[in-house]
């Protein structure tokens, strides 16, 4: 063996320790000033009830990892990791809508995380990204929609917008392969429900295999289409 695969176990010792397949889910958030006051207070409370539905899931613990980047300004929050490491931060809304830098950088971000699997011998199933903002990009964001698009279409990852009222679903038509969503007023808590559930089904999965997921825009769902 050689002297790098030896050292391979030691620098990622929590993928030794736990060599079951990962299932990454990256958020990206908009914590723009436009978000403050109940829209901020209800996301703050959707991802602690995040963290708790995950945590009832004891083969999703191990499974799922997750990482968040919040823009306004862009600043990575969470690098991935199951949900048992996983902090809720409080998020504060501040400042412009940098969304363009924001899908870069986490998709550069799940492309090392994708890398150390790799290097670790971990299975891993496609990659989801959850956008979830209440603007419109104030940076260029023509080029992260490339980017998206490019890694749709090598099925690197599946890429999901959410629009919260306000948004400018226009343009996140154009970021998207498939249409954006529309929040249901600021039902966060019920989004993330619906991920974790999600997010537990498949990975009680076979990496590969097609899940069939609830759909959000049923009556009783959190979102309608856009």
């Amino acid at each position: 063996m050689s002297d790098y695969q030896d050292q391979v176990p030691f620098a990622n010792p929590e993928l030794a320790e736990n060599p079951e397949p990962r299932c990454p889910c990256l958020l990206l958030l908009d914590t723009s000033g436009s978000m403050d006051g109940e829209p901020i207070r209800e996301l703050n409370d959707g991802l602690i009830k995040f963290k708790d539905e995950l945590m009832a899931d004891a083969l999703g613990v191990k499974r799922v990892e997750l990482g968040l980047i919040t823009f306004g300004p862009v600043r990575l929050e969470a690098d991935f990791q199951t949900a048992d490491v996983f902090q809720p931060p409080t998020l504060v809304a501040s400042g412009d809508t940098p969304m363009g830098a924001a899908i870069q950088q986490g998709l550069e971000m799940l492309g090392q995380r994708k890398g150390i699997y790799r290097q670790n011998g971990i299975s891993h199933y496609r990659p989801w990204i959850f956008l979830i903002t209440d603007g419109a990009p104030t940076d260029n964001w023509q080029s992260a929609a490339a980017a998206v698009r490019s890694g749709e279409n090598t099925k690197s990852f599946s890429f999901y917008a959410v629009g919260v009222e306000g948004a400018n679903f226009d343009i996140l038509k154009q970021i998207c392969v498939r249409d954006p969503l529309r929040l249901k007023g600021l039902r966060f808590r019920d989004f993330f429900l619906w991920l974790s559930n999600s997010l537990s089904s498949v990975s009680r999965s076979t990496p590969g295999d097609v899940v069939p997921l609830e759909n959000p825009t049923v009556p009783s769902g959190w979102a309608t289409t856009a």
